[in-house]
């Protein structure tokens, strides 16, 4: 205990005296506690305040309750010190080793607390960051931080004070204030990124270090509006749409562009803002960020490149194979039904690939999506005509090349089939392909009417058909039923939606 909890007053009547209330509805805390979290790459952080029995957390990041007992408590530690404290493993530290929030939820391993000190010395808590899993501590800068940001959280506090104690609180907050900004520039100036601010109404008034030293322009002459004229001319409107929505709607702007360096050079980078609000609601200052990109750009188009390239020779392979089996029918004749069947599942093979392929901007087809409609769409449009011989109605599912080549050979084989024995063997036939979802699996109906009558079920199974079973549960791991009605054929097939597209990034 120190001398200050001493002082007449209890610690309740004090923390009291600061509007507990009003401030735990302070919106800018919310804001900190986030901002605090992720500049020491902690999954907590809190404003606690410790009073006679409890510690309330009046702001916090990554965790569900609002206090704790005083007697577990390691705020009410670091509150009495002069300077942060740091505890790397709490489970080899005698003070907190067997400490209920140690031993049990939220397991506190890393804990690192600056105290939140009244003008007057008063210790009311801590503004702490806590992670679950040892450390050995925090970065100089980290460490800079946490201490400007627990001198914002008792400048905040101090403006809660009787109306006699808000006055003289509001000069001293205003000469904090001006340290305060001088301590965040120190703080940007040696950030890795481009960091710059903004009035409400989108005026540029700051820019740190790194950016002029990036940009080589003299201090203050991409103020305002000039910054735009540091972006490539193809992105320059780009970006200006994009910043005006943000300003419009207080949405966060993020977009890549490419921005001339000292050396005159474009070099691709990332752009990204947030508003700050106050405790109304209003924003009062966009901070960004500008982050150089140019060296993953330039890998992520190498590696679009060389996956083009491969893909175009895959797609070679197929027409070389249909032209090694064209010249193998000419010295065997006797073979050529068995080859243009093969040819057309080779076919098949190809129209699936070159669907989820990886594409230029010159080669990319109609579709800007790989899904079963489309596919389905692709495969069958050898078999519509004016009357619109094929439907394909019903949801539509994202697929992704491991699927596309299973359901190309499964549904070739149906339109196959149809158009030898069935339904699309007359002119009068059509087919009804449906799409739905039942559970978590995609359901495929194939119902053919107006074709031949049918008398039974085929006594033998075939090559087609084996080839269908082998693709839906092999590959897909589903399952395809038949029903042989006079009218036509009907099957449905029933895929796991999990094996249709893998999950997205």
């Amino acid at each position: 205990m120190s001398s200050a909890d001493n002082l007449p007053a209890s610690r309740n009547e004090v923390l009291e005296a600061h509007d507990l209330e009003g401030l735990a509805r302070e919106a800018g805390f919310g804001e900190l506690t986030r901002f605090t979290a992720a500049l020491c790459d902690a999954p907590i952080c809190l404003v606690s305040l410790v009073g006679d029995k409890m510690q309330q957390f009046v702001a916090k990041h990554g965790l569900d309750v609002s206090e704790t007992p005083r007697e577990s408590s390691f705020c009410a530690h670091a509150m009495l010190g002069s300077d942060l404290m740091v505890v790397p493993d709490a489970t080899l530290d005698s003070r907190f080793a067997q400490n209920p929030l140690v031993t049990g939820d939220p397991f506190i391993r890393f804990y690192a607390g600056a105290p939140l000190l009244t003008d007057d010395g008063f210790p009311l808590g801590s503004l702490c960051v806590i992670d679950r899993v040892p450390r050995p501590g925090l970065t100089p800068l980290q460490q800079q931080g946490l201490r400007l940001m627990a001198a914002q959280v008792i400048g905040a506090m101090g403006h809660r004070r009787t109306t006699k104690m808000q006055r003289a609180s509001e000069a001293v907050a205003k000469q904090a204030l001006s340290e305060t900004e001088q301590k965040f520039r120190i703080l940007a100036d040696t950030m890795p990124q481009m960091v710059w601010s903004t009035l409400p109404d989108g005026h540029h008034d700051y820019y740190n270090a790194r950016w002029y030293e990036f940009t080589g322009v003299p201090e203050g002459s991409t103020d305002g509006e000039g910054w735009n004229g540091m972006f490539h001319p193809d992105d320059q409107d780009k970006a200006w749409e994009r910043w005006r929505h943000s300003l419009r709607t207080g949405e966060p702007y993020e977009i890549e562009y490419r921005l001339r360096n000292a050396a005159g050079n474009y070099r691709w980078t990332l752009g990204r803002a947030l508003p700050i609000r106050d405790a109304d609601g209003s924003i009062t200052r966009w901070f960004g960020t500008c982050t150089d990109i140019h060296e993953q750009k330039l890998l992520m188009e190498q590696r679009e490149m060389i996956s083009q390239e491969l893909s175009h020779r895959i797609k070679n392979i197929f027409s070389v194979i249909n032209g090694l089996i064209g010249l193998s029918t000419r010295t065997h004749p006797q073979l050529k039904g068995l080859a243009d069947e093969l040819r057309s599942r080779i076919m098949s093979l190809g129209k699936a690939h070159d669907f989820v392929r990886p594409h230029s901007a010159r080669s990319r087809p109609a579709a800007t999506h790989a899904t079963l409609k489309g596919l389905l769409e692709q495969l069958l449009s050898a078999y519509q005509s004016e009357a619109r011989r094929v439907l394909i109605t019903g949801d539509d599912f994202r697929i992704d090349d491991r699927s596309a080549t299973p359901l190309a050979l499964s549904f070739h084989e149906l339109a196959t089939n149809a158009a030898k024995y069935g339904a699309l063997s007359t002119l009068d036939g059509c087919v009804a392909v449906d799409v739905s979802q039942a559970d978590d699996d995609v359901v495929v109906a194939w119902t053919e009417s107006g074709g031949p009558q049918i008398k039974s079920a085929p006594a033998v199974e075939g090559f087609g058909s084996r080839l269908i079973a082998l693709s839906m549960s092999s590959q897909l791991g589903g399952k395809i039923s038949y029903d042989w009605k006079p009218e036509g054929l009907r099957a449905v097939a029933m895929i796991p939606k999990s094996s249709m597209s893998r999950p997205a990034p």
